[in-house]
């Protein structure tokens, strides 16, 4: 069973329909989905029903998920991101605002060596920054193998004799992890606002046969992004920040 993985899709439709085109030619059979759909782009509805069309085999929720439906407040959203998610609220229809309110909280098992979350295992909200993060969450984890969203970073990391190490320290791409003795935590990166200074779509690929993780890089026409986004009037940084993948 192979497994397209998506995260941090961020209402970038562009961004997404590329990567579907890009996923194709991989191929896969099922669609994994690490949350945060909405929020900063300008494309809610149609990402939202985009990926309902595809009826992936899990979703689970982000932050903006949650707030984009009206679960929680926007406080703790910077001024930027804050802009956005109200303008979010009242563009997504009743029923997408719905179907993300009843999106699961991770973490989610998905089989005998995989679960994913969108922050951590043991915090759906938390940010994997620092070795320290990296080791609590592989301790919170049931599976071997993590596979988070959030940062909108390509990074993987390997537990194994003690000793972590990168995953992901190779630049090439498409990039193959052997899933080996061991604990892995990977982000296969944001579908819509890369922030690791590539701006292309990131996106993974689960084996399930083979126990292999691929992460992937595929361009997509930001400046048509861009323009969707001055167009619906939300923050300008939102449109620069695209071009340059920060």
């Amino acid at each position: 069973m192979r497994y397209l993985v998506l995260s941090d899709v961020h209402a970038n439709l562009e961004a997404l329909e590329a990567v579907l085109d890009a996923a194709r030619e991989i191929p896969y059979e099922r669609l994994l989905v690490l949350g945060d759909l909405v929020g900063y782009g300008a494309d809610p509805n149609a990402v939202v029903d985009r990926i309902r069309g595809l009826q992936p085999h899990a979703v689970i929720r982000g932050n903006h998920d949650k707030v984009g439906a009206g679960l929680e407040p926007s406080d703790a959203f910077n001024t930027v991101a804050r802009a956005a998610i109200r303008w979010t609220y009242e563009a997504l229809s009743d029923d997408n605002r719905d179907w993300l309110a009843e999106l699961p909280t991770g973490p989610l098992v998905i089989d005998d060596l995989l679960e994913i979350c969108h922050g951590t295992p043991f915090d759906e909200d938390m940010y994997v920054f620092d070795d320290a993060d990296v080791l609590r969450s592989m301790q919170a984890a049931d599976r071997r193998l993590v596979l988070f969203g959030h940062t909108h970073v390509q990074v993987g990391y390997r537990l194994a004799n003690q000793s972590l190490t990168l995953a992901t320290a190779d630049v090439r791409r498409p990039l193959h992890i052997a899933i080996g003795q061991g604990h892995y935590l990977i982000n296969p990166g944001s579908v819509g606002q890369p922030r690791d200074g590539d701006p292309r779509a990131g996106f993974g690929v689960y084996d399930a046969g083979s126990q292999v993780v691929e992460i992937y890089r595929t361009p997509y026409p930001i400046e048509q992004t861009q323009a969707r986004i001055r167009d619906a009037g939300l923050p300008e940084a939102l449109a620069q920040r695209l071009a340059i993948g920060r």
